[in-house]
């Protein structure tokens, strides 16, 4: 295969530039990553190339890829190269796959030519992805690995000879995010070409390669992966490598109140699948705890039940009473699911204050606490990045002054620096509040930093259920 060349690469929403102009060269079977600031446009480059950014934001620039030219300022071209040249797995998975259909005839549509062919391949695929036995399920039935799985391998079925992962691994345990990172390491052993978007620096080192790094939509910093992940040059790269949660300083944790909740004997499975049996978890007021298993464990389903939004198989759930319904909170591991799309962002903000009579200065003063422009709630939930989007859905928690907060994963989609600032405006929030925290995160260095005590859920996609509860342990680098 030959060399892709991206020039004058730039996205704009008609009134200002969002990415700078910037070239791209991608060499067959090396990794191109770009790691930086959450927002600073690194998901916009990825929708600029596929031709699906949204209106009213536009892309210019052009691409060179098997001997011809491609205008970057033309959508409709562009998507007339997905499947062959072309293919995207984004950073949410659940909107790369359609959930009314199950998984074998989708992934199948990854082949062009159809047929049984195509069924063949894509069994073949889902067999080799471990999914074997489940091609008839639907996307709501999967774990967050195994949905990213799938849709590996729904976009590189037609074996596209450019591959654009955004966040491949956000959200997913460390088993599963070996799993993934293999699968791109073979993309690459088959001489294809792979532009990997990421905050998982462990990621970027493993696929080695060429790596940019990119603040304010301009790429302040690129070399070889040993380079710039190791001995970078410019201040913000070595602010990004400072900031992952294994540096961070030792947390303070806030005395706690009486008790507030108390899970007795819980259980909980769907169809011949348990999740957890026997759980005991009781939780004091103004406490934080950790909860880590692997990806399908149920640690979602927990929350669920803890905050009366599903009813446990067996055993029961005591909150204290007299607390309104709505400080029971929830922050979803997927934020874009949390928004009406069609709403824009200032318009269910103002809806919030208004139904709850809350003042608006606390929104104003968390979005600068957090580093959003208040600009951005002019705009639709997809017309923001990832993080923001996020860092959004945290703000609105807050407002309502929760007694509990359950966070699926709440900084999965912010870089490091992002993270650490997001982390510790939320630990500060809940202190002032005097709000419990129940934490469900994949690393364990981040869970050890905020917690101090920590829920192990044992099952996942294979095993005995089992669940523990110790305290919170700290994973250093190095």
């Amino acid at each position: 295969m030959t060399t892709i060349h991206i020039k004058g690469l730039q996205v704009d929403d008609g009134q200002q530039t969002l990415l700078q102009a910037l070239d791209l060269t991608l060499l067959p079977g090396s990794a191109l990553t770009l790691i930086g600031e959450s927002g600073s446009g690194k998901s916009l480059l990825a929708h600029a190339l596929m031709g699906t950014l949204p209106a009213p934001l536009r892309g210019r620039g052009e691409m060179a890829m098997g001997g011809r030219r491609h205008s970057l300022a033309d959508p409709q071209a562009l998507r007339t190269l997905w499947g062959r040249e072309l293919a995207m797995l984004p950073q949410e998975p659940v909107l790369a796959l359609d959930p009314t259909m199950g998984l074998l005839p989708q992934v199948e549509e990854g082949w062009l030519a159809g047929g049984k062919e195509a069924r063949s391949r894509a069994q073949d695929a889902l067999a080799r992805l471990g999914l074997a036995g489940r091609e008839r399920h639907f996307p709501h039935q999967l774990s967050g690995g195994m949905a990213q799985r799938a849709a590996f391998a729904a976009a590189t079925l037609g074996q596209a000879r450019l591959l654009i992962a955004d966040e491949p691994t956000k959200g997913l345990d460390s088993r599963a995010s070996a799993r993934l990172q293999t699968l791109l390491q073979g993309y690459l052993t088959e001489g294809r070409h792979l532009l990997t978007i990421t905050h998982d620096l462990s990621l970027a080192r493993a696929l080695g390669g060429w790596v940019l790094v990119i603040k304010g939509g301009e790429v302040v910093e690129q070399g070889p992966a040993e380079q710039v992940l190791h001995t970078p040059s410019h201040a913000y790269s070595r602010a990004l490598l400072a900031a992952e949660p294994s540096a961070w300083p030792e947390a303070v944790h806030p005395p706690t109140g009486d008790w507030l909740l108390k899970g007795e004997g819980l259980a909980m499975g769907y169809g011949e699948q348990t999740l957890f049996e026997g759980l005991d978890l009781p939780l004091a007021r103004g406490e934080r705890l950790a909860i880590m298993a692997p990806s399908g464990a149920g640690k979602s389903t927990l929350g669920n039940v803890l905050l009366g939004l599903q009813r446990p198989l067996r055993g029961r759930v005591l909150r204290q009473t007299g607390i309104a319904p709505h400080r029971w909170q929830k922050l979803y591991q997927d934020p874009v699911q949390a928004f009406a799309s069609r709403v824009r962002l200032a318009t269910q903000f103002d809806d919030l204050l208004r139904l709850h009579r809350l003042p608006r200065q606390p929104l104003t003063d968390y979005l600068a606490r957090l580093g959003l422009d208040e600009r951005l709630l002019s705009r639709l939930p997809s017309q923001v990045s990832g993080g923001e989007l996020q860092r959004l859905s945290l703000i609105r928690a807050l407002l309502l002054r929760p007694v509990l907060l359950f966070a699926d994963e709440p900084s999965s989609r912010l870089d490091p620096l992002s993270q650490q600032q997001t982390i510790a405006c939320l630990l500060g929030a809940l202190g002032e509040i005097g709000c419990a925290l129940l934490l469900v995160t994949h690393d364990e260095a981040l869970a050890g930093k905020v917690a101090s005590r920590c829920l192990l859920l044992g099952s996942g996609e294979e095993g005995a259920a089992k669940a523990a509860l110790e305290p919170a342990r700290v994973s250093r680098a190095g």
